[in-house]
């Protein structure tokens, strides 16, 4: 797999809010989804964000998932100090120490690549890094992949990455790319003509923003198994012999996951009735460019990068009376941003889905997995397969609520295990050359999924139950 990856700045928190509570936390929840709410904007900021807290900005990265077992919420880690954590003190001590918010720190990677099915690529890239003993969260939204270090560990993730081949960018000591993608990461074409934004030349993506096109439809967010770092092969073997020993790694670290969930007594499930989509957003999450402010009097426009769509509007200056009023020198948030997009957000979120992931980036439209049911809600203010009975997914549930944050590694190991025995490379499923099995990963703070296609979902419980149920 040909790939790109940038650390991204800003420091994250996860926030666990068990369902009873979500009614009760749901201002602070839109708090931080609604920057007006917020403190006012730095003047000397080069850009509008959709929120400035604590001299931190919503650009860098912010996921809201509500599943059928948790309300999981991944932002700034300011954001999670100043707006979380006081609403969590006014609750009532058995309440508040029934939400949790992780110790750790975490750095977003924003991830862009090229090659392999959504389950391979993702197995590709968590797996490296949770045999070299650093827990992740692995998300893909419908057009990037995000990954999710602790803070403490970024060094570690540069030098795990160093080792695979990727190399530093132009002297960008936080952008790496692959200098020598894996021969098997090609040979899978994207069934939607290929994850990535961007070609592929000697080897390395370049991605552009004006060139993107989406991810396999899903929103994946991904824990990975903390494990005690596997010592690399000695130099000097073949590469059939080290690739012989990372695939007896990665079978241990597979058998690890499997033994902490029978451990735990965690088994698959599935909701009756609930199928999802993946889709999008039109326009970007609220982050436009001052570079060009709007002219007194003018027109202001703003054109995203990642769908090419420009709008306009008048800028007046003077009121039905002839008196003049001042021109605002920066757009308001509420101008820079798709306000249906947000209506209809903010309308499922006061619902209390049965199942919504939002996840908004500063370079890319807000992303969203959600339960069919919820589409109506957003009229035409999505873009994806929302129609396509054949796109819908089914979600198969595992309850990690007896995991601390930093033991999951549950949707990596179980998606490798599917990954193998489903579909792909190495795939003992019988599904024929070039047919991957199309899995989908949401892992939150508290709970994992693994969502498929209808037709490939049976076949799914029928490889988990016997691993997690300890059957021969």
């Amino acid at each position: 797999m040909a790939a790109q990856v940038s650390f991204m700045e800003g420091t994250l928190s996860l926030i666990h809010i068990p369902l009873d509570l979500y009614p009760t936390l749901l201002q602070p929840i839109l708090q931080v989804l609604l920057p007006p709410s917020q403190l006012p904007l730095t003047p000397d900021n080069l850009t509008i964000t959709t929120q400035h807290h604590g001299g931190q900005t919503h650009s860098t990265f912010l996921n809201i998932s509500i599943t059928p077992i948790e309300c999981s919420i991944v932002c700034h880690s300011a954001w999670a100090e100043s707006i979380f954590a006081p609403a969590i003190r006014r609750l009532s001590s058995q309440q508040a120490n029934s939400v949790a918010i992780s110790g750790d720190t975490y750095i977003a990677l924003s991830v862009y690549g090229t090659g392999m099915d959504a389950g391979s690529r993702v197995v590709e890239l968590t797996s490296p890094l949770a045999l070299a003993g650093i827990p992740i969260f692995f998300t893909t939204t419908y057009y990037s992949d995000f990954i999710l270090v602790p803070t403490k560990d970024r060094q570690a993730v540069v030098k795990t990455l160093l080792a695979r081949n990727f190399v530093f960018s132009n002297d960008d000591q936080s952008q790496l790319v692959s200098a020598n993608p894996s021969p098997t990461s090609s040979a899978t074409a994207h069934r939607h003509g290929g994850f990535g934004f961007g070609g592929v030349s000697s080897g390395s993506v370049y991605p552009t923003s004006h060139s993107r096109v989406p991810s396999q439809p899903t929103t994946l967010t991904t824990n990975d198994l903390s494990t005690s770092p596997t010592s690399p092969p000695p130099a000097g073997l073949s590469s059939a012999v080290k690739e012989a020993a990372a695939a007896d790694d990665v079978d241990a670290l597979h058998q690890r996951t499997f033994d902490l969930l029978r451990k735990r007594h965690v088994t698959p499930y599935i909701e009756p009735g609930l199928t999802l989509v993946q889709c999008s957003g039109l326009r970007s999450s609220g982050v436009i460019s001052l570079r060009n402010p709007p002219t007194p009097g003018g027109t202001t426009s703003h054109t995203d990068t990642a769908t090419g769509i420009t709008t306009s509007g008048e800028t007046p200056i003077s009121s039905r009376r002839g008196s003049a009023r001042p021109v605002p020198s920066k757009p308001a948030w509420v101008n820079t941003i798709d306000t249906k997009l947000y209506t209809s957000t903010i309308t499922a979120l006061v619902s209390q889905p049965r199942f919504l992931s939002l996840t908004l980036a500063p370079d890319d439209p807000p992303s969203l997995l959600l339960d069919r049911a919820l589409v109506p809600l957003f009229g035409d203010a999505l873009v994806g397969p929302v129609d396509d009975d054949e796109a819908a997914l089914v979600p198969i549930f595992l309850d990690l609520a007896d995991l601390p944050f930093e033991a999951t590694g549950i949707v990596s190991g179980v998606a490798g295990r599917l990954v193998r025995q489903m579909g792909g490379p190495g795939s003992r499923a019988g599904r024929g050359p070039g047919e991957e099995a199309e899995l989908s990963y949401l892992s939150t703070a508290r709970a994992g999924a693994v969502m498929l296609g209808r037709d490939l979902v049976e076949g799914a419980l029928g490889v988990l139950r016997p691993l997690l149920e300890g059957e021969e």
